[in-house]
């Protein structure tokens, strides 16, 4: 009788091992989030917001700003590296836009600002180099992007939609993406609407959806306005999004492009996120150093 018992219960426990085996292989495989190693991502909005003869501005000119924030997360990154031991370094640092220019100088700036330091190619003389190329490369960057005065848009929520996951998150590191935009998206490619939730955002869009009183933030979320999810989960992902500068004629622009921005990142579950406006390079410098040096829980 002993013996019967026995089997029964080695019969029950392999039988339970077994379907704990097969759950476990039915769970998503989950990204480590070691915080010593950073993939560091700068997004790019190369629309016409850039343009110093349609929006000019007498303090500092938008695409002026974005360098200086550029130098600023350069040196963050810097800071990083040289803060670590040569053999724990695997840290990343890159350059995007969307759509790509169809200037050739324009895309190969990109590229070889897209760096990727370890314990085989760390050297003092690669991270000069590194400081040079985020120092001086994004100004010709902008520049030749202006001189060609031919802004085609930006397709922020596609980058979302198809890009994102296999460009800025890596496993083994902790992901931040940094949006240099004034928080509009507009791409011709691109539009979709379903409901009252859209691929894009313009100041003509939120005349239209009425979001110009004081009631505006009941109106949006009455009317379920915003953008369209691109993006099921991204809790591996930290997001700054720097720039952010709304149509002055209506003066409750800022708080619904932020509210857009922040609704839509819930929904896509982003890790962690700060919505910051277009201030100046020198009072932004200490906003982008918290955000990637100080990692907050």
């Amino acid at each position: 009788m002993r013996n019967n018992t026995l089997f029964v219960l080695a019969i029950v426990s392999m039988i339970f091992y077994s379907c704990k085996d097969t759950d476990a292989q039915d769970e998503p495989v989950k990204i480590k989030d070691t915080s010593g190693n950073l993939n560091i991502s700068i997004l790019l909005d190369l629309s016409d917001r850039i343009s110093p003869k349609k929006y000019p501005n007498p303090t500092m000119e938008y695409y002026l700003r974005d360098v200086g924030y550029i130098n600023s997360i350069s040196e963050a990154f810097n800071a990083h590296i040289r803060g670590k031991k040569i053999k724990q370094i695997d840290d990343n640092i890159q350059l995007f836009f969307d759509p790509a220019p169809l200037k050739p100088e324009i895309n190969a700036i990109s590229k070889d600002l897209k760096i990727r330091l370890d314990k085989e190619n760390v050297s003092n003389g690669r991270i000069a180099e590194l400081e040079r190329k985020y120092k001086e490369e994004p100004k010709k960057l902008y520049q030749l992007a202006i001189a060609d005065d031919h802004y085609i848009g930006s397709d922020t929520w596609k980058f979302f939609k198809t890009k994102v996951n296999d460009h800025c998150i890596e496993e083994n590191h902790r992901n931040i993406l940094i949006i240099l935009t004034d928080g509009y998206i507009y791409y011709e490619n691109s539009l979709m609407q379903e409901g009252n939730e859209t691929s894009y955002l313009t100041p003509a869009l939120i005349r239209k959806n009425g979001l110009t009183t004081s009631d505006w933030s009941t109106k949006l979320n009455n009317g379920k306005f915003g953008f369209i999810k691109a993006n099921d989960d991204l809790s591996h992902l930290e997001i700054l999004v720097l720039g952010i500068n709304p149509d002055k004629k209506n003066p409750y622009e800022e708080d619904v492009i932020k509210a857009y921005w922040t609704n839509w990142f819930e929904t896509m579950k982003v890790k962690r996120y700060e919505i910051r406006s277009g201030e100046l390079p020198s009072d932004a410098d200490k906003i982008i150093k918290d955000f990637i040096l100080n990692k907050k829980p």
